[in-house]
């Protein structure tokens, strides 16, 4: 699936209706230049999924974990891996075969570790369609 996002607003609200029909066990691999709005993206989801706590980049930290809402996210940011096995340090397979929900941003730098049945998001800019628009491409490659 393709969506055009024109704003922020839209790249958030797309997040947001994800969120609110994400089921456990849910994994998705969000990929994209930096500055596209992969965080964006992940606080609608974050919002879909009743969680109120402000999301930001786990960019130091690798991994945010938010539990209040009516399932737990689990927030990647993998851009400093340099090889999918320091992923196993983490713990990630219990995240990513677990009850909550994984969003993973830059999974394509473990793309050899994702579940099967990992949802690929690539957002992508085209500065000819303006400043603020995105290209949002969903794939559940099944």
């Amino acid at each position: 699936m393709i969506f055009e996002s024109e704003s922020e607003k839209d790249t958030y609200s797309l997040g947001y209706k994800l969120g609110s029909i994400a089921s456990p066990g849910d994994v998705y691999s969000l990929d994209g230049d930096l500055g596209t709005g992969k965080t964006v993206f992940t606080a609608g989801f974050a919002k879909g999924l009743a969680i109120n706590t402000p999301v930001c980049s786990p960019t130091f930290t690798i991994l945010q974990v938010y539990e209040e809402g009516r399932l737990p996210l689990y927030h990647f940011d993998v851009y400093r891996i340099a090889d999918s096995s320091e992923m196993d340090e983490i713990g990630f397979d219990e995240y990513a075969y677990g009850q909550g929900v994984c969003l993973i941003e830059w999974g394509s730098r473990i793309e050899d570790i994702l579940p099967e049945k990992t949802i690929h998001v690539t957002i992508t800019k085209d500065l000819d369609r303006g400043f603020d628009y995105r290209q949002i491409v969903i794939d559940d490659r099944e």
